[in-house]
């Protein structure tokens, strides 16, 4: 798969204070590719950088071939922008705004005028066109945003927190869309966001970052190997939990950790087949078994791992 997007070794500061501290990273055609972290991690600064806006203190850039520091210009050309705040002019209708930012883009009015259609139209806003954009809800208003910075046709859409001031369902929505955009119409997404839920849904792979840091990079997959690997266990049990019973677990061959919550305990174990011996020990020890399910570990339970240093080298396998 082609690299469009790339940093390496890539460090920016603000004055003394840094933003960024030698971070590498690739964006592969296609993909959705998270950045996700804490408010303050430098995600917001990794965009403005991959788009030309900053000066990198020192490290290499390249987006779709070409270098952000000496051709942003260019580079702004190919690429679509949204921040979490949707910066559309509320006394202009959608239609307005989004002939607006067509006419920045140099985009022919002919081709324009049908791209707009289309995309008021995918956007579900085609009703709202002519009203003014003050009277659109918050959901509304990012949706015409995404529709703002999809209207060029970019090569890569970079979204910052896209849902993180939206209600439940204006951010399911926007989350749909993104989807839609990315499998259907085949645009490469860089999703940043401190919404892990979100990002495990829709990203392809992610790079963790903390402290302006690269904690970690990969699918998901990947990074369950890497940073909590094995398989875990949940299990429930109906009544009292044996005294001895997280003794038993703990002592058996395979079992690499257990967590006790009330009547419920979660094993790490090494493999599937240690999974009758679980279930017979919970027996042997007086428990009354009433659920024993495998479980994936979550893009949230890898994240706090990383964040609180029991793993990760910033590398991708």
């Amino acid at each position: 798969m082609d690299i469009i997007a790339s940093v390496d070794h890539l460090t920016h500061r603000y004055g003394d204070q840094p933003a960024l501290q030698d971070i590498s990273f690739e964006m592969r055609a296609g993909e959705i590719f998270g950045l996700i972290g804490p408010n303050g991690a430098g995600k917001t600064t990794s965009v403005r950088l991959l788009n030309g806006l900053f000066k990198p203190t020192s490290g290499q850039i390249r987006v779709l071939g070409l270098d952000p520091t000496r051709e942003g210009q260019q580079v702004r050309r190919k690429t679509g922008v949204l921040t979490e705040t949707p910066a559309l002019y509320e006394r202009l209708t959608a239609r307005q705004n989004l002939d607006f930012f067509g006419t920045l883009c140099e985009m022919p009015k002919t081709a324009r005028s049908a791209r707009i259609d289309e995309i008021l139209t995918f956007f579900e806003l085609e009703e709202r066109a002519n009203d003014k954009v003050s009277t659109f809800s918050k959901g509304m208003k990012q949706r015409l945003a995404l529709a703002r910075a999809l209207l060029h046709k970019p090569e890569i859409l970079f979204l910052d927190e896209p849902t993180s001031a939206l209600d439940p369902e204006a951010s399911a929505q926007v989350r749909d869309l993104i989807e839609s955009v990315s499998r259907k119409d085949g645009a490469s997404v860089m999703l940043c966001t401190h919404i892990l839920s979100e990002a495990q849904r829709l990203c392809d792979r992610v790079a963790i970052l903390g402290k302006g840091r690269l904690l970690a990079l990969g699918s998901l997959n990947d990074l369950r190997q890497r940073v909590l690997p094995g398989l875990w266990l949940e299990v429930d049990l109906l009544g009292e939990m044996p005294a001895d019973l997280a003794f038993r677990l703990r002592s058996l061959s395979g079992v690499q950790e257990v967590k006790i919550d009330g009547v419920s305990l979660r094993l790490r174990i090494d493999a599937e087949n240690v999974v009758p011996t679980v279930a017979s020990q919970v027996l042997a020890a007086g428990g009354r078994l009433l659920r024993l399910q495998p479980v994936e570990i979550s893009l949230e339970e890898i994240y706090f791992a990383l964040q609180n240093g029991q793993s990760g080298d910033g590398h991708e396998n």
